[in-house]
Parts: C-alpha cells; sequence; structure tokens
C-alpha cells in the first residue's frame, strides 16, 4: 500500500447558509481569510498551499465545479422532542472528559494507515466498556473494528465512522485523533438517546483504517461493511473559524504507481549498455508537467519519484513514480488518468524500458446528502450557536465511495490553526492536541448525534432522504 496523501487540500469557494437556511455567497469569498486563533489575516486570492484548508475565491481556483445544493430552512429542532435534545446533550457533556482524554491518547500514539494496532485496541475497549458489542479485526481487516448497539426491534440502523490513521514523520497532522472521539461521540450519544426513550433502531461505528491514502473504507465496502445501514455521518477538522462546519464536494482521486526496468551498465566505460530507468522516470516526470498547462483549474496532478541502490558511476536500473491524479468526479479522474497514462508510456518508449503500472484504490468524490445537510445544518445553527458555510472542498476522502452506496453527510468543522500550519503540516498536529480544537469537535458532535436521532425517528424525513439520495448517485 502507498502512503500518498488521502485527505483534504484545501477549502474553495465559500458561501454562508443565512437564516432561512439558503445558500449566499460570502462578502469575504471575495477577500479570503485564514483563521489562525489570534485572528484573521488576508489569503493570496490566487493560490493556496495544497495542504491547506484556507479558502480561496471559487471563480479563480474551481470555476467548473457543480453548484452545491441548496439547504433550505427546515425546523428539525422543534420537530424533534426537546427531551430527546436534552439527553443527547446531557450524555456528550457527561463524556466530554474521557472523550478529552481519549484523543490525547490516540494522538500520542500515532500510527500510519492499516498500523493503527493500539488505536484498534484502544477504542474497541472503550466501545466495550460503554456498552457496545464489539467486534474486532472487522471482516479480516487487522485494523479495522465494528462496535454496534440496538434497542428494541426494528428502526432504521445509522452507520458512523471513525478513522485513525496518521501521516509518516508529522503524526496526527490531519486530526484524525479528533475524528476517532467526535465518531465515538455520535455513537454514544445515539445510543443513550435510543435507551433512555425506548426508540427502535441501531448504530453501527466502523473504526476505518488506511483513509491517509489507503482506501480503507472503499475496502471495507467491497467486502460489505456498510450494508446493513440505512445512512452514514461523519466530520473532520480544518483551519477554520470555531462554530464553522463546511458541506460541499471534495475531489475525486486515483493513485497511480508506475515502476519502471531498465538495464545497469558502467556509467564512464559503457553507459551505451544500459537502459536508464531514472531517465524514463524523469522524463514521465516532465511529460506530467508539460501537460498540466492543458488541464482543467479542478484538476491535480502530483507525485513523487523513488528508487533503489542508485549511484552515480552506475546506470540505473529501477525507478518508481508515486502519483495521485484529482478531478471533480471520478469520471473526470478516468478521463484525466488516460492522458497521465500516456505521459508514462511516452517515458517507457523513449529510453528503451519496461514500466508496469498498478492503479490503486480510486476515491470518489463526495456527494452530500442535501436533507441529511440541512438536518444538521439547522440543529448546529440552533443548538451550536455555529454557522455553516456550503463549500467546495480541493481534497479527497474514501467517505466519497460511502456517499456513492448510501444517504451520507461529512461536514468539516473549523479548529484554530497558526498560519501556514494547515492540515499535513506538524503545526496542524499540534492544533490538533488542544483544548480549542476539542471543543469544536464536541460541537460538531453534538450536532451529527442529534441528526441521526432524528432521522431514526422520523419515517416521512428518511424517505425524503432516500428520494434525494436516489435523484444523485
Amino acid at each position: 500500500m502507498s502512503q500518498s496523501a488521502g485527505c483534504f487540500d484545501f477549502l474553495r469557494g465559500r458561501r454562508s447558509l443565512n437564516k432561512k437556511g439558503e445558500v449566499s455567497a460570502s462578502a469575504e469569498s471575495k477577500q479570503p481569510l485564514r483563521h489562525h486563533g489570534g485572528g484573521e489575516v488576508p489569503a493570496d486570492p490566487r493560490f493556496l498551499s495544497s495542504c491547506d484548508f484556507g479558502i480561496a475565491d471559487e471563480n479563480q481556483l474551481c470555476p467548473l465545479l457543480d453548484p452545491l445544493p441548496v439547504y433550505s430552512q427546515y425546523d428539525t429542532v422543534t420537530a424533534l422532542d426537546p427531551v430527546v435534545i436534552r439527553t443527547v446533550e446531557i450524555g456528550l457533556d457527561s463524556l466530554d472528559r474521557s472523550l478529552r482524554k481519549l484523543s490525547l491518547t490516540i494522538h500520542d500514539h500515532p500510527e500510519t494507515q492499516f498500523e493503527e494496532r493500539f488505536a484498534h485496541d484502544t477504542l474497541t475497549a472503550f466501545m466495550t466498556l460503554h456498552g457496545f458489542e464489539v467486534t474486532k479485526h472487522y471482516l479480516g481487516l487487522e485494523t479495522a473494528w465494528k462496535a454496534e448497539f440496538t434497542q428494541g426491534k426494528g428502526g432504521r440502523v445509522v452507520g458512523v465512522n471513525a478513522e485513525m490513521d496518521a501521516l509518516p514523520g508529522i503524526g496526527h497532522a490531519c486530526g484524525h485523533n479528533l475524528v476517532a472521539i467526535s465518531g465515538v461521540g455520535v455513537a454514544l450519544a445515539i445510543k443513550a438517546a435510543l435507551q433512555v426513550h425506548n426508540i427502535p433502531g441501531k448504530v453501527i461505528l466502523l473504526g476505518t483504517p488506511g483513509e491517509e491514502g489507503g482506501g480503507g473504507k472503499a475496502i471495507l465496502i467491497e467486502l460489505g461493511g456498510y450494508k446493513e445501514m440505512d445512512f452514514c455521518l461523519m466530520s473532520h477538522p480544518a483551519p477554520m473559524p470555531p462554530r464553522t462546519v463546511a458541506l460541499g464536494t471534495s475531489l475525486a482521486k486515483q493513485d497511480i504507481t508506475v515502476k519502471y526496468l531498465g538495464h545497469t551498465a558502467h556509467a564512464g566505460l559503457a553507459p551505451w549498455e544500459g537502459k536508464n530507468a531514472l531517465d524514463a522516470a524523469f522524463l514521465a516526470y516532465a511529460n506530467v508537467s508539460a501537460l498540466r498547462q492543458q488541464m482543467k483549474p479542478n484538476q491535480r496532478v502530483h507525485g513523487i519519484m523513488e528508487g533503489k541502490n542508485w549511484v552515480p558511476n552506475i546506470i540505473p536500473d529501477n525507478a518508481k513514480l508515486r502519483f495521485i491524479t484529482r478531478a471533480a468526479t471520478r469520471d473526470d479522474v478516468s478521463e484525466l488518468r488516460t492522458r497521465v497514462r500516456a505521459c508514462f508510456d511516452a517515458a517507457a518508449l523513449a529510453t528503451g524500458c519496461r514500466h508496469h503500472i498498478t492503479l490503486e484504490h480510486a476515491y470518489d468524490e463526495l456527494v452530500q446528502n442535501s436533507v441529511l445537510g440541512r438536518i444538521f445544518a439547522s440543529f448546529f445553527r440552533e443548538r451550536c450557536e455555529g454557522n455553516v458555510i456550503s463549500q467546495q472542498f480541493g481534497a479527497s476522502t474514501d467517505f466519497g465511495n460511502v456517499t456513492y452506496e448510501l444517504p451520507a453527510l461529512h461536514p468539516v468543522f473549523g479548529i484554530p490553526t497558526k498560519p501556514g500550519g494547515g492540515n499535513h503540516t506538524k503545526q496542524f498536529a499540534q492544533s490538533a492536541r488542544t483544548e480549542e480544537a476539542h471543543e469544536a469537535t464536541m460541537l460538531v458532535t453534538k450536532g451529527l448525534a442529534l441528526t441521526g436521532v432524528k432521522v431514526i425517528m422520523d419515517d416521512g424525513l428518511f424517505k425524503e432522504i432516500k428520494e434525494g439520495f436516489s435523484k444523485r448517485v
């Protein structure tokens, strides 16, 4: 499995949801701001770092993406029994310190994709302690797990996801410690509501490994891990102002590994006897660089070069490229991949090297369910005093694959960060263990838990959710 980045890279095209629940272009989108704890400073509107969740002008960075769904006003709060709401809120308040401790424990033991053994054992023990039926090493994946709770007979099944993996060398620089405890909190809060009020239903929390390039959720989908769920929820942190969440789509992506095989020779004595695999990789890299001029604004191709036993006086007989292609939709990624593959093929032809191309698990774009979105937005505004913006993401996540399988929602929530300290930086790893980040996580957790309970209880609303899913996917 490759160690390529899988999480979000940057945000763009901010739109606010006003009090009526309607999408409106924010005046701030003309002069994008980057939040850094002590305030906001203007960001360059032309380009933002590929690992920064700062906000840029949608017309400059992504004019070709489809418009986001409009979230209309929906009085979900008054439609849900205040006693049930209080049960969820009291439950989360009582869990606050234990979830904080759990977050720090995972943060201080970072593990990369499919190596999340400590997180697997820690989280499964926590869920067992809180009355869930736990399946370790779920569906044959060593670090995947499932925790489920059922109340009564019948009722709907809500799925929740908890990511766990960190990044090589920089730890939890995408905040998956926060993603994990949010999933845990959502599941426990829904369990409390089902139990206390005897609401028939089921909650399934999946521990999903390998998001950072490994496609853990895609693998779990193939193995049937999501089949029982009626809808699914999760969240993810980003550098935005506190009490802010963003809803929108992401970029689809495809990871590609290319191996070039040549023939060694003495670089000074008889270089003509060799076939230079490094040259092949270099030409392929240059070909892709030339291709970028003809790529659409919402397309990305980026990668690195690797090799073994390279020394200056030997013609290299091996080289490897690890690239990621991104585009607005999975169909667009397929088209872009064909063009990128031609770059790789041409390099092999020019150097006389053999080459082998491997396609890793593809990540689909997020297809947010608009009905789930408006329910969540209502709860988050009214119960968390938060701001909901409608947003395009220049990032990729394997939760996009989940949104193609069943109705799902993936809000991105803001945590305070330092300047230049967006996702996939050491600074973001530091931000992900602050008390302020924990508080932001608990707010989005509350909104998602209330959303889950509401959908379990409301037949008509769930029918609307399914109809919306059928139309979009």
